[in-house]
């Protein structure tokens, strides 16, 4: 899942829980300005401040790491 989608999961759980930006941020402890700019799109979060938010606002944040790499006939890696 690409990161603004997280960040928009995360926008509307806190909407759904009716809280202000303010108050995630507290409860959080990433700062205000930080939270404004990942609802807005701006940014890069981290995975530990994406875990921060979600673990406030009760979602769960699961990594999932695919293998990429092709294997040809013989069961070599191609990569």
């Amino acid at each position: 899942m690409h990161h603004l989608a997280i960040i928009e999961t995360l926008k509307k759980r806190r909407i759904l829980l009716q809280t202000n930006q303010e108050t995630l941020s507290l409860l959080s402890g990433v700062s205000l300005r930080t939270v404004k700019q990942f609802e807005s799109g701006k940014g890069n979060p981290t995975l530990e401040t994406l875990q921060k938010l979600a673990d406030v606002l009760g979602l769960e944040l699961k990594l999932e790491i695919k293998n990429l790499t092709k294997e040809d006939e013989s069961g070599n890696d191609l990569l």
